[in-house]
C-alpha cells in the first residue's frame, strides 16, 4: 500500500552522528528513569510488567501506580506521534522536527515535574508518576518516528533486536560473498551506532544523575535539538528522501 494513502512522512535520511544520538537519548533517559524513579523503565516500557512481578513479590510492595500506567501512556503517545504525523504530512509539512521538539519538552517536563518532588521516597507520589509518564511519553514519540519517517535510522530505544542482528551479521560476514559483504556492512553501520550510542547514554545518565540529579536532563534535550535542527536542515535543502512504502 502507498504511504501516501496512509499519511506518512517523507523517510529523513539517516546518518550516524543522529542515529547515535538518538540512541543515546533512549539510554540516558531509561537509566535516569530507573535510577531516580524506583526501577520505571522509560524507554523498554514492556520490561516494567517484570519490575512489577519482582515487586508484588516483596512484603513491602508499593501500588506501582506509575510502572502500571506506563503502557497506556506509551501507547497514546504512540497513537498521538503517528495522528500527529499524518496530519502534518497531509498538510505538506515535514512532522519530524515539531515532534522531536514534542520529545524535548516532555522531557523538560520530565526533569521539571521530578526536580519538584525531591526528595523522591515514594515511587507512587503524584508529581513523580506525572513526572515518569513524562518521560514514558517522550520515548513512545520516538519509537514511533522510529516506524515511520525515521524508519531508516533503526530501532533506537530497545537494543535486543539490534544486538541479535549486529552479532548474525558479524557472523555471517565471514565468508560472505562480495555482494553479500556489502549489504551485511551496510546493516552492521546502521545497528553498531545505536547499540554505541544507547551504551554511551546509559553510563553517562548514572554517572550525571549522581552528579547534578535532575539537571542532568538538559543533555538527552540538547542532543534532541540538536538532531532535530539537522533535520530541518535536510529539509531546507530539499534532500529527504522519498515517501516510505509500507
Amino acid at each position: 500500500m502507498s504511504s501516501n494513502n496512509l499519511g506518512a512522512p517523507p523517510a529523513v535520511a539517516a546518518s550516524a552522528s543522529s542515529r547515535l544520538l538518538l540512541s543515546f537519548v533512549a539510554g540516558y533517559v531509561d537509566v535516569v528513569g530507573f535510577t531516580a524513579l524506583f526501577g520505571l523503565l522509560t524507554a523498554h516500557v514492556t520490561g516494567n510488567f517484570v519490575m512489577i512481578g519482582i515487586e508484588l513479590s516483596s512484603p513491602t510492595a508499593h501500588v506501582l501506580l506509575a510502572k502500571i500506567l506506563a503502557l497506556p501512556t506509551f501507547v497514546l503517545a504512540a497513537a498521538g506521534t503517528r495522528i500527529s504525523e499524518s496530519r502534518l504530512v497531509r498538510k505538506n509539512r515535514q512532522p519530524v522536527p515539531a515532534l522531536l521538539f514534542a520529545e524535548c519538552i516532555l522531557l523538560a517536563t520530565f526533569m521539571g515535574l521530578a526536580y519538584l518532588s525531591l526528595p523522591i521516597r515514594n515511587a507512587d507520589a503524584p508529581v513523580a508518576v506525572l513526572a515518569g509518564l513524562s518521560a514514558v511519553a517522550a520515548m513512545g514519540i520516538q519509537n514511533a518516528l522510529a516506524r515511520t519517517a525515521l524508519a531508516d535510522f533503526g530501532t533506537t530505544t530497545v537494543m535486543t533486536g539490534n544486538t541479535t542482528q549486529l552479532v548474525i551479521d558479524l557472523v555471517d560476514l565471514q565468508g560472505a560473498s562480495q555482494a553479500q559483504r556489502s549489504v551485511l556492512k551496510k546493516r552492521i553501520w546502521k545497528t553498531a551506532p545505536a547499540i554505541a550510542g544507547f551504551v554511551i547514554g546509559a553510563g553517562s545518565g548514572a554517572a550525571a544523575y549522581t552528579l547534578i540529579s535532575f539537571w542532568c536532563v538538559l543533555l538527552p534535550i540538547a542532543a534532541l535539538a540538536f538532531v532535530s535542527a539537522s533535520i530541518a536542515r535536510q529539509i531546507c535543502r530539499g534532500s529527504l528522501s522519498p515517501n516510505i512504502e509500507y
